[in-house]
């Protein structure tokens, strides 16, 4: 059998319209269990096995973190954190770089696409994710602004499928 793909793209903690830090809010387990059963659906309906994430701080971890829990139920599925550059949680908190060491070392494999930060290093990991993809999951605060929204018209662009997990949650 050969490799499903599925990536994310999403919004950082500031892009979240509630406090994305406050794990007792029904919001943000509402989305997150929105997140969780859109994978499960994808491994056990579509026979997805193999998930990107870009390693950054809120959907993208939150991705990450699911896919790995999910590992021990479906152990043949794999994930990937595709890592823009090197540094990129040089200005993270102690607490949230000892999370994102924690989901490299779970990770079946990382890709570091840049040695350094440039200006469009995000933006090229976000490329890398849709080209590599045959689905995409959107996490998205439907604001036509920033990476999410960038990544949302390129895939757009070439026609990929995708579902958007809306961050307008009631």
């Amino acid at each position: 059998m050969g490799l499903k793909i599925c990536a994310l793209t999403g919004h950082r903690p500031k892009g979240f319209p509630w406090d994305y830090r406050n794990k007792d809010c029904k919001k943000q387990k509402k989305y997150l269990k929105m997140l969780e059963n859109t994978i499960i659906e994808l491994i056990e309906k579509d026979g997805f096995n193999y998930f990107i994430s870009g390693g950054a701080i809120g959907a993208d971890q939150d991705f990450a973190e699911i896919v790995i829990e999910l590992k021990k139920r479906y152990p043949h599925i794999q994930l990937e954190i595709a890592v823009p550059c090197s540094n990129q949680d040089i200005k993270w908190s102690s607490s949230d770089k000892a999370k994102y060491k924690r989901i490299l070392k779970n990770a079946d494999f990382v890709n570091i696409l840049s040695t350094s930060y440039t200006p469009n290093c995000m933006q090229k990991r976000n490329e890398y994710m849709v080209d590599k993809s045959d689905f995409v999951i959107v996490v998205w605060n439907g604001k036509p602004i920033g990476g999410t929204y960038n990544t949302l018209n390129y895939l757009k662009q070439l026609n990929k499928p995708y579902i958007i997990i809306s961050l307008t949650i009631q």
